[in-house]
């Protein structure tokens, strides 16, 4: 598995964000574990899944708000992914908030 990390400039709005990308290549059994560890650390905006080529398969948005029963159908649908392909890209977009300089 592979990592790697971008950060993009925030958005001229009215909070101070920073998004940040994650990407994690991951094979197999790989994916839903990988991607329950994803959401137990929090601050996520949205999750992409990648194929081999680099096409986008699923993007999910995700929200501060998202618990138990709405993550169980998410999982299901990224197990049945992750059973048909062998290796796939997971793009992390993270979201940080400034804090403003004093």
């Amino acid at each position: 598995m592979t990592e790697e990390n971008k950060t993009e400039e925030p958005k001229a709005e009215a909070k101070k964000e920073k998004t940040r990308t994650e990407e994690f290549k991951v094979i197999g059994s790989e994916i839903l574990v990988k991607f329950k560890e994803i959401l137990h650390e929090g601050n996520i905006r949205r999750v992409i899944l990648k194929n081999e080529d680099g096409k986008t398969f699923l993007e999910i948005p995700l929200t501060i708000g998202i618990i138990g029963a709405a993550v169980a159908p998410i999982l299901a649908a990224v197990g049945a992914i992750a059973a048909l392909v062998s290796s796939m890209t997971i793009v992390v977009e993270k979201v940080e908030d400034e804090k403003p300089k004093t």
